[in-house]
């Protein structure tokens, strides 16, 4: 009985530290996504100012033209 306990045991505490290497496995992906669609919309965000920038600068000199 003491040999199927301790197996218990070590099974038990194999399936513990496989859970918190998966668990830190799991959090290393959310973190990367994470960075990675801040990433994402830093650059798009950058892309999005310089067009409107772009467009109110033409609808600017637009103006001058006809004045």
């Amino acid at each position: 009985m003491d040999s199927d306990t301790a197996r218990a045991r070590a099974e038990a505490a194999f399936r513990k530290e496989q859970q918190a290497r998966d668990g830190a496995k799991a959090r290393l992906e959310y973190e990367a996504e994470m960075r990675a669609t801040q990433e994402k919309t830093a650059r798009l965000r950058a892309l999005r100012l310089a067009k409107e920038k772009e467009a109110a600068d033409k609808e600017a000199s637009k103006k001058s033209r006809t004045r």
